[in-house]
């Protein structure tokens, strides 16, 4: 297996180098969906496009077995972010001012395009002894997150168990991290809108007093959603921005408010808006405006199924721990979102967090910046991953 991964590894470093020069905004991949098509029908594989024209999900199913046997799914993500590529004196660095691939998404899509190729020669020697689906997701950078474009085509029908990494750069190269649970955490945006008559602030007791009423939710609501909701799912309540009026004796007809809430746990995220809806009525009532809440589901945690977490440790264990130091560790839950969440609504798996920091690199890095840059001999390990999980230690 070694030596297959090995035959690609600069064929996939070049392919990676080649779609950050050409990074793609959510739902506008098209160049990287063609490219991997190509490559996808070279291999002898038969891809099939999203209905949007980017994305496309390709099986690879061994002779002989038998029909409705559960699948194993890789996900990458393939979209870049709508910032500029900082790294000036790299030879990989956008061409493309205000688009970069700040999140090692072309590394995620490199490395799942690479198990296809490797996984296409095992089922060609009759190695493959189970189904395998690979995904290239569009849009993930979008919320509610292009997973659910796949699994509207159908990308998740007969999946069994389904497998991420997402690249690291506080964790070492030749590592991942690995959390059972919860390892992201979920965001939804909320705008609050309250209406009534409007008047003069001489007589407020004959109209509604919008900016009195829109200041008490402002103050009052993030503790009562608090209150209201078991304190071990972290749920949050932020606001952001506050607008009503435009004069100081004139009692506006009209006010909004909007921010943010975070989940830490699934439960939270559940019910999160139903608990609101209900408290922001309360307050509303009591100061008779009219209200309406716009409540815009971002994405849910990504809660990491044991099994499957399993799965990845001895996969990995098994193929690098040889050198004799740790190659797997432990990591914490992000406040940040992961649309891969969606899909175990669909079927259980697990998100790992690929290590892609040189060991010797004291450049501090982060996702969703400029200089964000990885060591690429993580794409040879996470091929090597999952195509270990494929033929060796992944199971339905």
């Amino acid at each position: 297996m070694r030596a297959r991964v090995r035959s690609y590894e600069a064929e996939l470093i070049a392919f990676r180098r080649d779609l950050h020069r050409h990074p793609e905004l959510g739902r506008q991949e098209f160049r990287t969906t063609r490219l991997l098509r190509e490559r996808m029908l070279a291999a002898g594989l038969t891809p099939r496009v999203l209905p949007g024209g980017t994305g496309m999900t390709v099986d690879i199913v061994p002779a002989g077995l038998k029909p409705g046997t559960p699948l194993l799914a890789f996900r990458a993500d393939i979209d870049a972010l709508p910032i500029d590529d900082a790294k000036t004196d790299s030879p990989y660095r956008s061409t493309l001012p205000g688009r970069a691939h700040a999140c090692g998404h072309d590394v995620h899509t490199s490395i799942v395009l690479g198990t296809a190729l490797v996984l296409a020669q095992a089922a060609q020697a009759k190695e493959l002894k189970q189904p395998v689906r690979l995904i290239f997701q569009p849009a993930e950078e979008m919320m509610p997150g292009g997973a659910l474009d796949v699994i509207a085509a159908g990308g998740m029908d007969g999946v069994g168990r389904i497998f991420a990494v997402h690249c690291d750069p506080k964790v070492a190269v030749g590592r991942i991290g690995l959390k059972t649970g919860a390892i992201t955490s979920a965001c939804d945006q909320l705008v609050i809108s309250l209406d009534g008559p409007g008047g003069h602030t001489a007589r407020p007791h004959l109209t509604t007093d919008l900016v009195s009423a829109i200041a008490k939710l402002a103050a009052d609501l993030p503790a009562a959603l608090a209150r209201r909701m078991d304190p071990r799912w972290g749920v949050s309540l932020v606001w952001g921005r506050i607008a009503s009026g435009s004069a100081s004796n004139v009692i506006p007809q009209h006010a909004e408010l909007e921010g943010t809430v975070r989940c830490l746990e699934l439960d939270g995220w559940r019910e999160a808006p139903e608990a609101l809806d209900e408290l922001i009525g309360r307050i509303a009532e009591t100061h008779r405006a009219k209200w309406t809440l716009d409540y815009h589901r971002g994405v849910p945690p990504v809660v990491n199924e044991q099994v499957t977490v399993e799965q990845l440790e001895a996969a990995m264990t098994a193929r690098f721990a040889a050198g004799g130091g740790p190659v797997v560790e432990s990591t914490e839950q992000s406040l940040g979102g992961e649309d891969f969440s969606w899909y175990l609504e669909q079927a259980p798996g697990a998100l790992a967090r690929l290590g892609v920091r040189a060991p010797h690199d004291t450049t501090a890095r982060d996702l969703h910046q400029g200089r964000f840059d990885v060591d690429e001999r993580a794409i040879a390990i996470g091929v090597e991953l999952f195509s270990s999980l494929a033929l060796e230690h992944g199971r339905v």
